[in-house]
């Protein structure tokens, strides 16, 4: 019983940090987008194109690309 409650709690934390994403970063590459009309799919796609070792220049073109 304390092992179900246990998994529980755990999987209910991931869940909302997952939820609780930092999108401040995407405003430094696409500054006139509203976060929230994008799709979580469209969110972690720009998250990821921000962490790669591309050079901002391309990271900014990439991401204003994805956002039209």
């Amino acid at each position: 019983m304390k092992t179900l409650i246990t998994a529980t709690a755990l999987a209910l934390t991931a869940f909302s940090a997952s939820a609780m994403v930092d999108t401040s970063s995407i405003d430094q590459y696409a500054p006139n987008v509203d976060v929230s009309t994008l799709t979580d799919a469209e969110v972690n796609t720009i998250l990821s194109v921000i962490h790669s070792g591309d050079s901002n220049s391309e990271k900014r073109a990439l991401i204003q690309a994805l956002v039209k």
